[in-house]
């Protein structure tokens, strides 16, 4: 017996439809490959769209591969993670189980965790994430000895950074503690944690973030270079599958003290490599002795490397500075310079997960109006939903 674990596909996360088509694309090979693999089952570890409720040519596409693994009677257990959930409720994932396209492992009866028998034998439970590492809190009020005593080969997913695994880029944001799990599980079906680790701990079994299956910003696409997801055996033998991004991603990380010295160094990259349908990331550092930022020439280097085949370029110049100014106007990823700057003026309003609540906020007011849904309609649920993650009374 086989299944594979899936975490943080964020399909459809994209702001440029090049890369969302991308991310569809690596969810299709995915589920090629657990085919070809004869899984037994799937999970999917939270994360599975990078909103709540995506487009709906989206939402179609997901359920058209959920449908290819329905067909040959391959079940697919999932939970939200902390860009899918919503405090509403009112999800993607809602429509993909009230389609039986897949099944919700948290199942709650009398607010009790339950455990789910699949076909095969395997008892799988699962604890969803929520924004903020909020979800920290539901762990510390599990109930978790049904769970414990129950025999046989189990499985526990989870959407948390774990504080004694995290990596250092958490270093400084409170995790929840692997001692939280419940004992006794064979496998710990983790995400959440954007990275490639496995352990196993005694008591708990093997401990697994399989990576995402789709990288979700410049530092992911720039460092992880490809998707990633597991098979694994009733042995626990984890077997890595990593899925290419097109031909490849060339990364390329230039400084220089002037425009000129930078663009000489692009200038003589472009000349030398070989761009065909491959992704490619221009981080751009230094500070600046003379010249401005806007003498570096990054869109007509970008349009070059463009011109010679690249599928994508990607540019970041978070990270190079004018000497007479200790501040310049951030360019480069969207989801990094928010990131960035919310980080910078964090404090400013004294409330509660400001964090948590600033990112929330951001991400709702970003959506779309669904497909034949009015105006008043989509500024109603829009801002129900903002008033809900304020706490604050519902308008009428």
């Amino acid at each position: 017996m086989k299944f594979a674990h899936l975490a943080d596909c964020h399909v459809g996360g994209w702001r440029d439809e090049k890369l969302n088509k991308l991310s569809i694309e690596h969810f299709k090979k995915a589920v090629d490959i657990c085919l070809n693999e004869n899984v037994g089952f799937v999970l999917i570890s939270g994360d599975l769209f990078d909103v709540a409720m995506p487009g709906y040519d989206v939402i179609n596409e997901v359920a058209r591969q959920l449908a290819r693994l329905k067909e040959v009677d391959v079940n697919v257990y999932i939970i939200s993670g902390s860009h899918d959930y919503s405090v509403t409720g009112k999800t993607a994932l809602n429509i993909l189980e009230s389609a039986e396209l897949c099944i919700n492992a948290c199942k709650l009866e009398n607010e009790r965790l339950q455990i789910i028998e699949d076909k095969t034998g395997v008892k799988i439970a699962g604890m969803p994430g929520k924004r903020g590492g909020l979800e920290k809190e539901d762990y510390k009020r599990l109930e978790r000895k049904n769970l414990e005593e129950e025999n046989g080969f189990k499985i526990f997913m989870f959407h948390t950074a774990l504080e004694e695994f995290k990596p250092k880029d958490l270093d400084q944001v409170e995790c929840t503690s692997y001692l939280d799990l419940p004992l006794n599980f064979s496998y710990y079906a983790g995400g959440h944690v954007h990275y490639l680790f496995d352990t196993f701990k005694v008591g708990y079994g093997k401990i697994v973030y399989p990576g995402p299956l789709f990288p979700n910003n410049f530092k992911e696409i720039e460092e992880l270079k490809k998707g990633s997801f597991c098979i694994v055996d009733d042995k626990l033998n984890v077997e890595r599958k990593f899925l290419e991004l097109k031909n490849g991603v060339l990364s390329f990380v230039v400084s220089g003290s002037s425009p000129n010295e930078i663009n000489a160094k692009i200038e003589k990259i472009i000349e030398a490599d070989n761009f065909t349908n491959k992704i490619v990331t221009l981080r751009i550092s230094g500070e600046l002795e003379t010249g401005k930022i806007s003498d570096v020439k990054i869109r007509d280097h970008a349009k070059k490397i463009e011109e010679k085949g690249a599928f994508y370029v990607m540019k970041n110049t978070n990270k190079l500075k004018m000497k007479e100014f200790e501040e310049v106007k951030l360019q480069g990823d969207v989801k990094d310079i928010e990131k960035e700057l919310i980080k910078e003026h964090l404090g400013q309003f004294k409330i509660q997960n400001e964090q948590r609540l600033t990112e929330e906020l951001i991400e709702l007011f970003s959506q779309e109006k669904l497909d034949g849904e009015t105006n008043p309609i989509f500024e109603a649920r829009i801002t129900n939903t903002a008033l809900k993650s304020l706490k604050l009374d519902i308008l009428k």
